[in-house]
């Protein structure tokens, strides 16, 4: 029998073995973002400004859908953990068929989310901008919500490298036909936002075929047998999924929506402020994205030990991951104090973006813990497929909280964007608390079964 100080190190190592490639995939997801703003922002300040509230406007609906399908590493793990591989195969077909409805309801969506840009008060010199970008990149949705059933069922089998390497793959796709694109260079023509939207959109369907040929031929993943049969939709395999996915999209949606809630409001103060809060948004989500995929990693160890009734095992992957978690969470806070007028002067060649920018990623710097600790205990709580109470405490902290203090801040007391983003620290620290609370109080009761879960998260 190991002692504790032994077999929490034992348990930080495997955690962070499948957390490295999990947090490469999803800087490599995060660099995306950060290759757009570069190329829009050395277009000029109205792109940079365009992409801002396009992006918003593109993740606040996406990430409703990434959530649901969320549901499924933890469910794939349970299986696996149970001894029951034979059933990760017709699950796995049912996630492709959800996945491929949620993505074109998605596409619909983006058609005409357009419309709505007047009535919400945005800067007019940005709204073609906006539409051309989202325009171009809907078409790339349906390939990127399947990408996201197959990667998560690769991430729940503990074999996360697919993610990393078609991450960074797609970087070399994105970054040369974005320059390409909108700078109108090699004969292109100049298409600006839009151009960045197009190339993005190229990139999904690259990643979702790429993911696609790589299970299909692997033999690690031939006992499941993923393709060898088809199916029409079940419901109660649909059932299953949208009973734990549902909760989780609410959540990283109210999440997400706060950011994106926050964007949409400093787009009625125009170019500049947009600009800046682009920046430091840009900067904030590549931290963000170390600490996500560890707390996908604690889900999947956490399901793990859940579907072997290992209560003892449960609170020693979450740990880990939040130990992994802080170092983390350290070591951005001290970059972002350090170098915040730097960072901004990559993204920017206009002084009053830079200097605006800048001071934002000082506000950034407060609340890396607080994200840290919140997206762990949320992976933690996914991997107890407890999902329906987080979601409740999401909604109060970032809704009932976060935003009423940035809007209140912001724009009532006129502290502009410095006090939109106190907001978001404040609904971080709230959702810190509440979500770490919930999982200290669900793990103290003894998991027999993995279909007992809502039988635990009843009683909790």
């Amino acid at each position: 029998m190991p002692t504790l100080p032994h077999r929490f190190r034992h348990d930080v190592a495997r955690t962070a073995r499948l957390a490295a490639p999990l947090a490469a995939g999803h800087l490599a997801s995060g660099l995306v973002s950060f290759v757009d703003a570069l190329v829009a922002g050395h277009h000029g300040t109205a792109t940079l400004a365009a992409m801002s509230v396009g992006t918003a406007l593109l993740w606040l609906p996406l990430l409703a859908p990434m959530g649901v399908l969320m549901a499924l590493p933890p469910a794939v793990s349970q299986r696996d953990g149970a001894g029951r591989r034979g059933d990760i195969g017709p699950l796995f077909r049912q996630a492709l068929w959800l996945a491929a409805l949620l993505g074109l309801l998605l596409f619909v969506l983006l058609s005409a989310l357009p419309l709505l840009l007047r009535p919400m008060g945005i800067a007019p010199d940005i709204v073609p901008g906006v539409v051309g970008f989202l325009h171009a990149v809907r078409w790339g949705i349906p390939a990127f919500t399947l990408y996201l059933s197959m990667r998560y069922l690769s991430d729940g089998l503990h074999w996360s490298l697919p993610t990393m390497l078609l991450g960074f793959g797609g970087l070399c796709v994105l970054a040369p036909l974005a320059w390409v694109l909108t700078n109108g260079r090699l004969g292109a023509p100049e298409l600006g936002a839009a151009g960045i939207g197009m190339a993005t959109s190229v990139m999904f369907w690259v990643q979702a075929l790429g993911f696609a040929l790589y299970l299909w031929h692997s033999r690690r993943f031939a006992d499941l047998q993923l393709f060898a049969h088809f199916e029409w939709p079940q419901w109660p395999a649909q059932r299953e999924l949208l009973r734990n996915g549902l909760p989780i999209g609410i959540t990283v949606t109210m999440e997400g929506g706060l950011f994106a809630a926050t964007a949409l409001l400093i787009g009625r103060l125009g170019e500049v402020p947009v600009a800046a809060h682009q920046v430091a948004l840009n900067v904030a989500t590549l931290c963000f994205m170390l600490p996500f995929g560890i707390a996908e990693a604690t889900t999947v160890r956490v399901g793990h030990a859940f579907g072997r009734g290992d209560r003892s095992g449960i609170r020693h992957a979450a740990f880990a991951g939040l130990a992994l978690a802080l170092v983390t969470q350290a070591c951005s806070a001290l970059l972002l104090a350090l170098g915040h007028a730097g960072i901004a002067q990559l993204y920017s060649t206009d002084p009053a973006v830079i200097a605006l920018g800048g001071s934002l990623l000082l506000y950034a710097a407060l609340f890396q813990f607080p994200d840290g600790v919140q997206v762990v205990s949320a992976g933690a709580l996914r991997g107890l497929q407890d999902t329906r109470v987080p979601m409740w405490l999401a909604v109060l902290a970032y809704w009932g909280i976060g935003m009423p203090v940035g809007a209140g801040l912001g724009l009532w007391l006129g502290w502009g964007p410095r006090g939109m983003w106190l907001g978001l620290t404040a609904g971080l620290l709230v959702a810190a608390l509440l979500l770490a609370r919930r999982f200290l109080r669900i793990s103290a009761l003894p998991p027999t079964r993995p279909d007992s879960t809502v039988a635990m998260t009843d009683a909790a």
